[in-house]
């Protein structure tokens, strides 16, 4: 191709508000009433085949357990191994494509989901993970969007990053897809994610094998239409969905194993690590392994902060979408001369959340994802009520008998290592520990030291000193430290997103670093006109000098 692309200016997608008569509520509701009207039945796919295993399992609205999404198709090890040679066998052509033609499918993709897929995708958000429109218009439309046109423009700037070359010589680096296939395994929180885990590794040229959680099959049943719908070639993102434990140990014994791009839990991601680093020499090449796998986020709140903004991103850092991401707020560390006005604004706030179905559009809050999500929840609450050193002070009010509600519940308590301070929940739980104002420094460090996770934390404070000491304190208790905001709402291009310590790898989605973990470099050296006898000048002899002789003539004085 003799032309030099520029790839097009990406810009964040804004996020549409839903107001009551806008067309953007009219659309999203009509599309709601249409896939209610259906009933999914939902493939494996393989290499652009639809697989119909027969072993069905019901996808169902969290917000309502009698309203039946449709079924998917249940895969096994075999059918894992089928999707592995599907994506090695599509390699070959994909990888040899050129990047503008891979990233054409994704902008396009990323146009097709800025129209008509956008209430596609927002519809299935909210039906099948029970999230607010708010949070899945921010969530499955603009954030996977900004995925698909950021990517394209990172990738362009890592294909650009080339090096010198001196005189006769011309260097360049080739950044080639990796060799064998991707594993991409997906949680059920966000949209984005889902489809980004499969897609960025894709657009730099690798083919995926992607693994998508049961309980969002729904969501990644019309994630993958949208992928189609944009050209994608078949074998190129191959998706099984089945049990955990098979379908992963089928991935990570193949040889061709060349990576894992993950988010879900620190339990599973350190199996997997455990499990490739037993197999090490089995593989073609030492796996690239990317994970995000959680947190226990927190706002630690200075005694010069603003007690209305303290209490704002408590109850929206902890309780947008139930508290189910990676990034919610779940711990609080409050001043106890704030403490007063931080309770009496945030009880305000609670008491005018309404709690409910997504597809009434008033509900601030709605399900958590399953049984054993609601279950596990469930029983941080029960053994605080029943735990001398805490109280609760709103929520603790749990239904499980047609949805799986819980209410948004704040937990005080006197000791800073009590579980629900330092466990991951997952869940619309926040618990706070007051602190004497003089011990500021001292609770800092408690703050770093309580918690096995490093992904988002947030400083409240006005004294800038104040802040200073807490980016230093807590260097490395977050991979994303926000200062008088909440600890959640990463913004691909602005914040790019990944924490450490039992976090993950901080990989940082969102920016170029994630997509360099999906190249293989190559440094390539041209010669214009190559020697043709192998001595170096050092090799030549030394050349004979003549002897110093003395003058036979006598000195004479110089007159001045």
């Amino acid at each position: 191709m003799n032309s030099r692309i520029q790839v097009p200016q990406p810009r964040n997608e804004p996020a549409l508000e839903y107001r009551p008569g806008s067309p953007e509520r009219r659309a999203l509701k009509t599309r709601i009433a249409e896939l209610k009207s259906q009933m999914a039945d939902i493939p494996l796919y393989v290499g652009g085949r639809e697989v119909r295993t027969g072993k069905l399992n019901d996808c169902r609205s969290p917000h309502n357990i009698n309203q039946l999404l449709g079924r998917y198709h249940e895969g096994s090890a075999a059918h894992t191994q089928q999707a592995i040679d599907a994506a090695l066998k599509a390699r070959h052509d994909w990888a040899r494509m050129p990047f503008c033609a891979r990233a054409a499918i994704f902008l396009r993709a990323a146009d097709l989901l800025a129209g008509d897929f956008r209430w596609t995708l927002n519809a299935a958000t909210m039906l099948c993970q029970s999230k607010s429109v708010h949070q899945a218009e921010i969530d499955a439309a603009c954030e996977m969007i900004d995925f698909l046109r950021f990517n394209v423009a990172f990738a362009d700037r890592i294909y650009s990053n080339q090096p010198i070359s001196g005189p006769g010589v011309w260097n360049s680096m080739e950044y080639r897809p990796l060799e064998g296939f991707v594993f991409a395994v997906t949680p059920f929180n966000f949209t984005s994610i889902l489809g980004n885990l499969p897609a960025a590794p894709a657009l730099m040229g690798n083919t995926v094998v992607w693994k998508a959680a049961g309980v969002t099959a729904y969501t990644a049943y019309h994630m993958m239409r949208l992928f189609q719908a944009a050209g994608l070639p078949d074998g190129v993102i191959n998706m099984v969905t089945g049990p955990g434990a098979e379908v992963g140990r089928a991935a990570l014994s193949s040889p061709d194993l060349a990576g894992v791009h993950f988010t879900g839990s620190t339990g599973v991601f350190q199996w997997m690590w455990k499990t490739v680093g037993e197999q090490i020499k089995h593989y073609r090449a030492y796996p690239r392994l990317v994970g995000e796998t959680g947190g226990k986020d927190f706002i630690f709140v200075h005694a010069s902060a603003d007690p209305q903004a303290v209490a704002t991103a408590m109850v929206r850092g902890a309780f947008e979408f139930q508290g189910q991401k990676c990034s919610a707020a779940s711990r609080a560390y409050i001043p106890d001369s704030l403490w007063p006005r931080i309770k009496k604004a945030v009880g305000e706030m609670l008491s005018t959340v309404t709690m409910g179905s997504p597809e009434d559009f008033s509900n601030f809050f709605n399900a958590v994802i399953d049984k054993p999500a609601y279950e596990n929840i469930k029983g941080y609450i029960d053994r605080a009520k029943g735990h001398s050193s805490c109280k609760i002070l709103w929520g603790g009010n749990c239904d499980g008998s047609t949805g799986y509600f819980i209410g948004p519940t704040v937990i005080e308590t006197g000791d800073p290592k009590y579980e629900s301070m330092v466990e991951e929940i997952f869940g619309p739980v926040l618990t706070l520990y007051v602190y004497p104002e003089k011990k500021y420094s001292e609770t800092l460090e408690l703050c770093d030291r309580s918690s096995p996770y490093a992904l988002t934390g947030a400083i409240f404070a006005a004294d800038r000193a104040a802040v200073l000491e807490a980016q230093e304190v807590l260097v490395n208790a977050a991979g994303n430290f926000y200062i008088n905001d909440k600890p959640t709402g990463a913004v691909v291009g602005q914040q790019p997103f990944g924490g450490a310590r039992a976090s993950g790898t901080n990989d940082k989605a969102g920016s170029c670093l994630n997509l360099l973990r999906w190249v293989s470099p190559r440094t390539i050296k041209e010669t214009f006109d190559p020697p043709k006898d192998y001595r170096y000048p050092f090799l030549e002899p030394d050349k004979e000098q003549a002897p110093l002789q003395a003058s036979s003539k006598p000195r004479t004085a110089v007159k001045a």
